[in-house]
């Protein structure tokens, strides 16, 4: 799910070329963060263009650069140390350091070296992904192949078992933002171990690339989940019913956070999947998503300075904003409401994910983490006041688990990602059961 959303700022790409001095660029991308080390705000924020000035107050700058300080410390240098052209526009790598840890940067430059975007890069990972004690590669194979939705092309892998045949298969959906077919986050790769861990009691599997990375720059204008979700979680349907040796009846889908809030729109839009999982999926609306998310980050910071409580409220004052669900005259389609356009917010505030799991006559497993602190067990108590009785649903809450399926000791934060845990095998042997179950 979508977190800390004032802190990223959208980068905007064109598609026509020029060609700027590279030099140049450096030495305004340093005088960009010059101004921020002296805490000049308006000299800072008149460096933005136009387009930029209006989505970005110089109070969020001031509230970014106050929100790394309190993160890293005092800032002690950034130096710019590549650029590269996107369309009509520069893309400036700044290397951020401060006392207690680094931050990369991505700046982005007009012709008027205005700057058009500034993006936080994701750091690398403090350890490398280790591979699952249950991932026996002797058991199953992986191949690589397209995932073709009209106009689109996304890189996808076949996993399949050895020496089973009929097997089920289990389509994989993305949770939010841009995200690879192994839904990488920090050193763990949920989708890969799920996998992994599916092949090797029998069950084949497609992850695909989610489009929203590949084709980033369809995004800056106005669409809705059915562009970003669930046109290619069809095709990737299509697609497991031709795998060779699957049975074309037995087709499942996994959907993970905001895939699994997806995943009963997808089973009926789809009649004939066998079932559904809904993993870590939120049961309310993604606005209240992000409200517990904020205050779990706030509770955790123990800020009780009148600042800080102020910053929470301001916060969830932006938040409410997203709670839209038609447009306006003075609302447009395309009208950046909390970073994302109004058209996609109205849509998803629009759809009722556990009414739709209701109507549906496919076998549905619901599952929750207690160490999750981006879905809750509020919204598992949601899936089953209104699931529990039904035949066709089991329920599952597993106190261990985090947000992705991971056991772990604590909620924890976002730092807890950087470390390579695999997910749960109990977890897998749960849904390999389930899966085979008539």
């Amino acid at each position: 799910m979508k977190k800390h959303f004032l802190l990223f700022i959208i980068l905007l790409i064109s598609t026509s070329a020029f060609s700027q001095n590279v030099i140049q660029l450096f030495n305004s991308a340093g005088d960009f963060f010059k101004l921020l080390q002296e805490e000049k705000f308006t000299a800072a924020h008149a460096l933005f263009d136009d387009n930029m000035k209006s989505k970005v107050s110089e109070e969020n700058l001031k509230k970014l650069w106050t929100d790394l300080g309190a993160k890293y410390g005092k800032a002690n240098s950034f130096d710019a140390v590549q650029s590269k052209a996107q369309g009509e526009f520069f893309a400036v790598t700044v290397e951020g350091k401060f006392a207690n840890g680094e931050q990369n940067f991505l700046v982005g430059f007009d012709k008027a070296q205005k700057i058009v975007g500034l993006f936080l890069v994701p750091g690398k990972s403090a350890a490398a992904y280790a591979k699952p004690t249950y991932a026996d590669t002797n058991l199953y194979t992986e191949k690589s192949v397209y995932l073709n939705s009209p106009g689109h092309q996304l890189a996808a892998i076949v996993t399949t078992p050895k020496n089973v045949k009929n097997f089920p298969v289990v389509v994989m959906v993305h949770g939010s933002g841009p995200g690879d077919m192994d839904e990488t986050v920090g050193a763990n790769k949920p989708f890969k171990d799920l996998a992994a861990g599916l092949a090797a009691k029998g069950i084949g599997s497609v992850r695909y690339v989610k489009r929203t990375l590949v084709y980033a720059q369809e995004f800056y204008k106005a669409f809705t989940v059915k562009e970003e979700v669930l046109d290619d979680a069809a095709a990737a349907i299509a697609l497991a019913k031709t795998i060779s040796g699957a049975d074309a009846k037995k087709v499942f889908v996994l959907g993970h956070s905001l895939g699994g809030m997806l995943a009963p729109k997808i089973a009926l839009a789809s009649p004939d999947v066998a079932g559904i999982i809904l993993a870590a999926a939120p049961a309310r609306k993604l606005s209240d998503i992000i409200v517990d998310q904020n205050k779990y980050m706030f509770e955790l910071a123990k800020d009780t300075t009148a600042a800080g409580k102020k910053q929470l409220a301001d916060a969830l004052i932006e938040i409410d904003k997203s709670r839209l669900t038609k447009l306006s005259p003075t609302l447009k389609a395309d009208s950046i409401v909390v970073g994302l356009p109004a058209s996609y917010w109205i849509d998803l505030n629009n759809y009722n994910q556990v009414n739709v799991a209701k109507m549906l006559k496919q076998k549905i497993y619901v599952l929750q983490g207690g160490n999750d602190f981006q879905v809750s067990k509020t919204d598992f108590d949601l899936w089953n006041v209104a699931l529990g009785k039904k035949k066709n649903v089991q329920l599952k809450f597993y106190p261990e688990l985090n947000h992705l399926l991971s056991p772990q000791t604590e909620k924890g934060t976002m730092a807890q990602y950087q470390n390579p845990v695999s997910v749960s095998e109990p977890l897998i042997n749960d849904l390999a059961i389930w899966i085979k179950a008539k």
